[in-house]
């Protein structure tokens, strides 16, 4: 974990609140279809330990397991250069204070020359790591590497070596390290099989507070868990405890196999509370087979904002579960727009898979290779359809941008709302607050685009859009509203209109 203010203040999960990175921010995206040029497998394989008179207790413990695996279990330690600041004005601290040398700028704080640049300080990170090959490949955190001018990787025996970076994935929090050696080293291997259960005894080894190799155990307290890292969080929490430097080590099962990445942990102090976080082996095994072929991450794009089908939403549609994904918008010159994908379309499947939710539908896009034509299976105006596209490549953050600047400009609405019309269209002018509106995340300045899946550019356009709803016998009204945080639906009960 950075030792560091200047990095811990820059943890994703400290500015959450409840989430404290072990080393700092975490991510979670999509899965990179290459595969290795050879299999990253163990030279030996690990026992499994034998069980004792309780059901799955380890009678032996875990020493033989730990004994053959930390060999290729490193600490990870990285210099990070800050750019240098210009001094400022000193506080006011009367002659002779004690922190006064503190603010005074110059060599070695002399002459007080006030307003010469300062040089930047290089903060020491720290995080854990771990050998998947024997010729020197490395696995660890992007957040444990970020900013990195110098990595070193430590051994077990107390031997370092310089690092290079091969790649990283901000998305998914993951990157890979590569060392020069003359000797074939220790590693471990990624599991092939995702058949990890909740019960499951798991062993964490890593480098906690700069501390070297430390070994702890628990059991797979869930699976799937969604901290809000990423749209494609899937994370395996444990209760191992695992602290500040354990990010990037490896969690194991009880034959030694890598069952996940830790990664984050839950705490309101920093410390550990018994609730880890950890990305699966076959999110990390793929995403580091992208970044060891390509240096990259390769994933397919189709250019939508998605979001959950509430129950409400559902019924507004006339669907009979609250299932699949809805768009809410779709990015100008995206693959989505030229297969001919439509905001109010709701997912259903993409080649057959069931997407039961909008994080299924990011994770199978996400794993697609830009080219393969994909048959979507859509709820579309009241029908079944099936369209098909052709998936993308993932822009880069410059050109994912400049797709996205046209169409970023809205939220939606509901009741409980003073409208007004603008030459952009019907704007809210104001929120009710305690309305459905108000709870729905309704904002002043959000534009109404559609009212039950007409476009409106008036205030008499959704009041007709209202009442024909109500003829209808509708108990709740959709609309399509944009903010500055990008499009979505938002349905809202017409009872109180």
């Amino acid at each position: 974990m950075p030792q560091s203010d200047v990095t811990e203040n820059k943890s994703f999960f400290c500015n959450k609140g409840t989430f404290i990175a072990a080393v700092g921010a975490a991510a979670i995206i999509g899965f990179g279809a290459a595969s290795l040029d050879r299999p990253v497998s163990a030279d030996t394989s690990v026992r499994a330990l034998q069980t004792g008179p309780g059901p799955g207790l380890p009678m032996a413990g875990f020493a033989d397991m730990v004994e053959q695996v930390s060999p290729a279990v490193v600490s990870i330690q990285v210099v990070q250069q800050v750019p240098a600041a210009a001094a400022g004005p000193r506080p006011g601290f009367p002659p002779g204070h004690p922190f006064e040398r503190f603010f005074r700028d110059g060599p070695r704080g002399q002459n007080g020359n006030e307003g010469t640049p300062r040089r930047g300080p290089r903060p020491q990170a720290q995080g854990s790591g771990f050998v998947i090959s024997d010729d020197g490949y490395i696995v660890t955190n992007h957040h444990v590497v970020d900013k990195g001018v110098e990595v070193s990787v430590v051994f077990k025996d107390g031997t370092e070596a310089k690092a290079e970076i091969v790649g990283t994935d901000e998305k998914t929090d993951l990157a890979l390290l590569k060392i020069e050696t003359d000797e074939d080293l220790p590693f471990v291997s990624f599991k092939e099989t995702d058949d990890l259960r909740v019960g499951d005894w798991v062993v964490a080894v890593g480098n906690p507070f700069g501390l070297g190799g430390t070994v702890t155990s628990g059991i797979v307290s869930a699976r799937g868990r969604d901290i809000g890292a990423g749209p494609y969080d899937d994370f395996i929490q444990i209760d191992a405890s695992i602290n500040q430097g354990n990010s990037g080590g490896p969690t194991f099962d009880l034959s030694g196999n890598v069952v996940g990445v830790n990664t984050a942990i839950f705490s309101p102090t920093g410390g550990n509370v018994g609730i880890g976080f950890a990305i699966p082996a076959n999110v990390a095994s793929d995403v580091i087979a992208d970044l060891r072929e390509n240096g990259r991450v390769e994933r397919g794009w189709l250019g939508v904002a998605i979001q959950p089908v509430g129950p409400e939403i559902a019924e507004t549609l006339g669907l009979a579960a609250d299932e699949g994904a809805l768009i809410a918008q779709v990015v100008p010159g995206s693959p989505a727009e030229a297969g001919g994908l439509e905001p109010g379309d709701v997912i259903y499947s993409i080649d057959g898979t069931v997407m039961e939710t909008p994080k299924d539908v990011s994770k199978a896009v996400a794993a697609l290779k830009a080219g393969h034509t994909a048959q979507f299976n859509l709820w579309r105006d009241g029908d079944r359809q099936a369209v098909d596209v052709e998936i993308g490549a993932y822009p880069d953050e410059r050109q994912s941008a400049s797709l996205s600047e046209p169409a970023e400009d809205g939220v939606l609405d509901g009741l409980g709302l003073a409208l007004a019309e603008s030459p952009e269209g019907v704007v809210i002018r104001a929120v009710k607050p305690a309305s459905q509106a108000a709870e729905k995340g309704l904002r002043p300045g959000d534009i109404i685009i559609e009212v039950a899946g007409d476009r409106v550019e008036s205030l008499s356009d959704v009041a007709e859009d209202i009442a024909d709803a109500k003829e209808r016998d509708r108990k709740s009204v959709l609309l399509l509203v944009r903010s500055d945080e990008g499009q979505r639906f938002v349905a809202l009960r017409l009872q109180e209109t």
